[in-house]
């Protein structure tokens, strides 16, 4: 997207009461497509990081949206920069089993997915004080006791620096098309006791698990113990799944009320971690004081 097409969307959500500006991309697709350097050099940037950056700073200084960055892995450094300009980032973990890396498994031939890489990318965020957000995948040919090991592994770096904001249990969806096409695909019950699990590993920690990928059913989610949808857009689709679109806003709120739940709308960096995120600069500062009310939610016009 160029920056005119990115500020597009942003000014269409922040009409329709978004609050978060979601950037979500694929590790340095420079390195491998001629026509992403291309594009970096027409538009005047040295890397997608360094677009990413800009783009961060302008809805940042500009709207009244957040910056939530997902750029694949990162460096230290490029953690820090981020974190001046976006008031949360995420990376998922997926997994820690290297087994899938293994020809013919889920992560064959994708070598970012290398989680000793990405547990890198999550403690350097430790490290830096940044909330963060990651998650697992559940049914790409992980064990259950792969699938364990992975949470207690964010649990263990959360135990550390205290800086995980939100842990997401993710359904794999087979695409048509990709390599793992005919691959089945967990279950309601998988689901279910996956984020049991989750819950009862870390009672004290955001757990969500997105609702299109379970639609129609999602709401039985919220008996396994999430306490969050993620971020629901009223404007765009899922880019990553473009084909499970999102649940209507007021479905939502009736299907999470008929739970016994009450929906409200948070920013894309949690309440507990506002403070925090605030202290990173001064730009984050003033949009976060605007943006969150007293209990760190969204501010609601008087």
């Amino acid at each position: 997207m160029t920056p005119e097409e990115v500020m597009n969307v942003v000014r269409q959500g922040e009409r329709m009461g978004c609050t978060e500006a979601l950037f979500s991309l694929g590790d340095k697709p420079e390195m491998l497509f001629p026509e992403m350097r291309e594009t970096l050099r027409r538009l005047g940037y040295k890397s997608t990081m360094h677009y990413l950056e800009a783009m961060c700073e302008v809805v940042l200084r500009e709207t009244s949206l957040l910056p939530h960055p997902n750029p694949g892995l990162m460096s230290a450094e490029w953690i820090d920069r981020l974190s001046r300009v976006s008031p949360s980032m995420g990376l998922m973990l997926e997994t820690t089993s290297d087994r899938l890396m293994a020809k013919g498994t889920a992560h064959d031939n994708a070598p970012d997915k290398l989680p000793s890489k990405r547990l890198r990318v999550i403690e350097d965020a430790g490290r830096q004080g940044v909330p963060f957000t990651t998650g697992i995948l559940i049914g790409i040919g992980e064990t259950l006791e792969e699938r364990v090991d992975s949470l207690l592994a964010i649990r263990a770096l959360h135990e550390k620096y205290g800086h995980i904001q939100e842990v997401i249990v993710q359904n794999f969806r087979a695409k048509p098309g990709t390599p793992m096409a005919q691959w089945p695909e967990p279950d309601r019950g998988d689901m279910l006791r996956t984020l049991a699990v989750a819950r009862l590993l870390m009672p004290d920690i955001n757990i969500q698990a997105p609702p299109n990928l379970s639609d129609p059913h999602y709401a039985d989610l919220l008996e396994g113990g999430i306490n969050d949808w993620g971020g629901v857009s009223p404007l765009t689709p899922d880019f990553i799944n473009p084909e499970k679109p999102w649940p209507h806003l007021e479905e939502l709120q009736r299907r999470t009320s008929a739970k016994g739940f009450e929906l409200l709308q948070r920013l894309p960096v949690y309440p507990e971690f506002v403070k925090k995120a605030a202290e990173k600069s001064a730009a984050l500062a003033e949009r976060l004081s605007e943006a969150a009310d007293a209990a760190g939610l969204v501010r609601r016009a008087a």
